[in-house]
């Protein structure tokens, strides 16, 4: 038990010092921006791009890894949905905005620094194979799903066109998408640039989780908490037990598997709330289940590591 709380502690404890001091005013809210835009548009997709650029494609992706985590993520988004439906009685596109929630794991911020604590370094393969393909596969759903709800009259041609424009003004889709390039041209980066690219991705994974304690500060449990469970369940719970299942029936490595249940099992990610303030709809539900569900995720991803070993 000691070492699983020695785990999950740290990562939370970062997280909490950026609250803390959101919170009384040692930093201001400028400050926390920047932080986010830092680390979100520059050293997360420096990151990607190096871990990406240098894996092993071959080895590290395991079609059924891929899966089990994805099969999870798609009932989780098909879980928010419904759910927001047929028990909130909830708008169509509040759906889909409320079904992302539950679709997009925390997987950089949380998933990252809880795996790498947890299993050591050399694990994280199977956490970048997933990351890889993480945000264009989430927001290609999320948003062709969207612009369908909202646009029933466009044609394929402009849903398509929308969809594309959204998924690649995001920063850490670039970073994917570059670092996939030089993985499979094998073009030779400059020592030079490569160490200042590992000077930004040390710093990623502190920034972004002190920053995003900073921005917890903002949002505040009021209202639409039954749904917010609802999506906090669904993200804590059903994703991560989904992925399990399937990747022991498709006979996933426990090595491998552990990591991308961990994944599954993070918070909603900030993404989530990106996306309802990017269309206006259920922000409250996605700001409150972000809060609720990165805070009682302290307590489920030490259950979950307990159950994985």
């Amino acid at each position: 038990m000691g070492a699983l709380i020695e785990v999950v502690l740290p990562v939370f404890f970062v997280l909490g010092f950026g609250y803390l001091a959101a919170k009384r005013g040692w930093i201001s809210s400028a400050s926390v921006d920047g932080l986010m835009v830092f680390s979100q548009k520059f050293a997360i997709p420096c990151l990607l791009f190096l871990a990406i650029s240098q894996l092993d494609l071959g080895q590290s992706f395991d079609l059924r890894l891929l899966a089990s985590f994805y099969v999870g993520a798609i009932s989780g988004f098909a879980a928010g949905i419904l759910g927001a439906r047929f028990l909130f009685g909830r708008p169509w596109e509040d759906c889909i905005a409320i079904g992302f929630c539950c679709l997009f794991s925390n997987s950089l911020l949380l998933g990252l620094p809880i795996s790498e604590r947890a299993y050591g370094e050399a694990s994280l393969a199977a956490n970048f194979t997933i990351i890889s393909i993480h945000s264009p596969f989430c927001y290609l759903i999320g948003i062709t799903a969207m612009e369908m709800v909202r646009n029933a009259g466009r044609t394929r041609a402009e849903t398509a066109r929308a969809v594309l424009k959204a998924m690649f003004s995001n920063a850490l889709i670039i970073g994917i998408v570059l670092g996939l390039a030089f993985n499979l041209t094998g073009l030779a980066m400059p020592g030079v640039l490569e160490d200042a690219l590992d000077l930004m991705r040390r710093a990623a994974l502190p920034t972004a989780l002190f920053g995003l304690g900073g921005v917890l500060v903002r949002y505040r449990p009021e209202g639409d908490l039954a749904t917010a469970g609802f999506v906090v369940a669904v993200s804590l719970i059903l994703h991560p037990a989904v992925t399990l299942g399937l990747g022991q029936v498709l006979g996933v490595p426990h090595d491998t598997l552990r990591n991308g249940v961990v994944t599954a099992a993070m918070a909603p990610g900030v993404n989530s709330y990106l996306f309802a303030d990017m269309y206006g709809k259920a922000r409250r539900v996605a700001a409150t289940g972000l809060l609720l569900g990165t805070a009682l995720c302290v307590v489920t991803a030490w259950i979950w590591l307990q159950l994985l070993g």
